[in-house]
């Protein structure tokens, strides 16, 4: 259905995430753009009172400020991210508010961070970076052992399994195999694998590598806590490019105190930003732990930026001509 209205006004919140020079829509519609780089909570109803349609990343965008006292002309959200975990996504449906997302946009740099992240865990990188730094020249081999007291594995070796299936996991199975590595899929937790998949409990009890890409919900928060790190292999590693909170950040710890996994990486945070004063893995007492952290960067590229950039504005020219995004959420 086409709109009747023809002018909008367009906020983009947070535009640090990816710039978004000018902004123009299909005849006849035409626009007032606004654009901040930075946008905190406290500023969001605000700056979005009279916008038609909003632009943002990970600001918390609650029923509060999506009511219609708040926003009372608020039409459209075009969330720059795959994930609407930050978007009360019942109280846009509730009021009508449509949300388009852009997915798919970074899987190239997501992937590559993913074998970024493996090649420093598994070579010990961070540990042996630090070392030599220090002075300490003879330690570097035993550092590269695992608990099991063997050297690190190499790509032939490794049995990776995915837990998330969707554009990245895919992307990430591909890429792998090119390596040299086998794969398999896993399961839902706790449910009969369908076909194609592997049980989720079997994954962490078999395979050396696990690579985390699951979107954040209810039904995945603390998907690996201490239970499965006492099942994971003494060589395996974890690594964790979904979001933070599906990981249990202290079991992840103490598994690596303990040596039950050989290390892990990730980078995503129960809270972000992640600091030392607010993040257990970031803690002075994690310095000498196989663990590889990087502050919630995989996206970033100039690619991604290009992809983020088309989707948003098709998103955005697709509501106003015919009422749906291109990437519809709700």
């Amino acid at each position: 259905m086409a709109q009747s209205q023809t002018h909008w006004v367009i906020v983009a919140l947070e535009t640090f995430f990816c710039p978004l020079p000018s902004f123009t829509l299909p005849a006849p519609h035409t626009c007032e753009f606004r654009n901040y780089e930075r946008t905190r909570p406290d500023q969001i109803v605000e700056r979005i009172r009279d916008a038609d349609i909003v632009i943002s990343t990970i600001l918390p965008l609650t029923a509060d400020i999506l009511s219609v006292e708040a926003t009372p002309r608020l039409k459209m959200l075009s969330i720059i991210a795959s994930g609407t975990d930050a978007v009360d996504l019942a109280a846009c449906r509730a009021r009508g508010i449509v949300v388009g997302n852009t997915p798919h946009c970074n899987v190239t740099a997501v992937t590559e961070h993913v074998l970024a992240l493996y090649f420093a865990t598994r070579r010990s990188l961070m540990l042996t970076h630090a070392l030599i730094r220090a002075g300490d020249w003879g330690s570097q081999q035993s550092t590269m052992d695992g608990p099991d007291g063997k050297p690190p594995r190499t790509c032939s070796e490794e049995l990776v399994g995915i837990i998330g299936y969707g554009a990245i996991g895919r992307h990430v199975e591909s890429t792998v195999k090119l390596l040299g590595m086998k794969t398999v899929v896993a399961g839902h937790k706790g449910a009969p694998a369908p076909e194609g998949r592997v049980p989720f409990e079997t994954v962490i009890r078999e395979c050396s590598v696990l690579v985390v890409v699951l979107p954040r919900s209810p039904e995945t928060m603390n998907l690996i806590s201490e239970v499965e790190f006492n099942q994971m292999k003494p060589y395996s590693l974890l690594i964790n490019v979904s979001r933070g909170g599906i990981v249990d950040e202290k079991a992840l710890v103490s598994a690596l105190r303990e040596g039950k996994i050989a290390g892990a990486s990730t980078d995503v945070y129960a809270q972000e930003p992640a600091l030392p004063s607010n993040s257990v893995l970031l803690g002075a007492d994690t310095a000498g732990l196989n663990l590889v952290t990087t502050p919630h960067i995989a996206w970033y590229a100039e690619e991604t930026f290009e992809n983020y950039s088309r989707a948003c504005r098709a998103n955005v020219a697709e509501f106003v001509t015919t009422s749906k995004p291109k990437y519809r959420v709700c």
